[in-house]
């Protein structure tokens, strides 16, 4: 796990829930919150990847349209 991924873990807020676990199925909801937010981190990250992607792909597009209508004047 990298030092980004570490800074979306809530490890004290973890923690407390660790330890009010008391019984069996409580740590199973805590396994089952840590995957779902996991789930989620991760998700988040593949919209702002994809956001970038479209950004840079939109901002090339733009900037080879310039270049073409620059030629043709030219």
């Amino acid at each position: 796990m990298s030092e980004q991924d570490d800074a979306s873990y809530d490890y004290r807020r973890y923690r407390q829930l660790l330890l009010q676990a008391g019984d069996e199925e409580s740590r199973l909801q805590l396994i089952a919150l840590l995957i779902r937010e996991r789930a989620r981190d991760r998700l988040e990250a593949q919209r702002a990847s994809d956001r970038a992607a479209m950004t840079a792909e939109t901002v090339a597009k733009v900037l080879g349209n310039g270049r073409r209508e620059l030629s043709q004047r030219n």
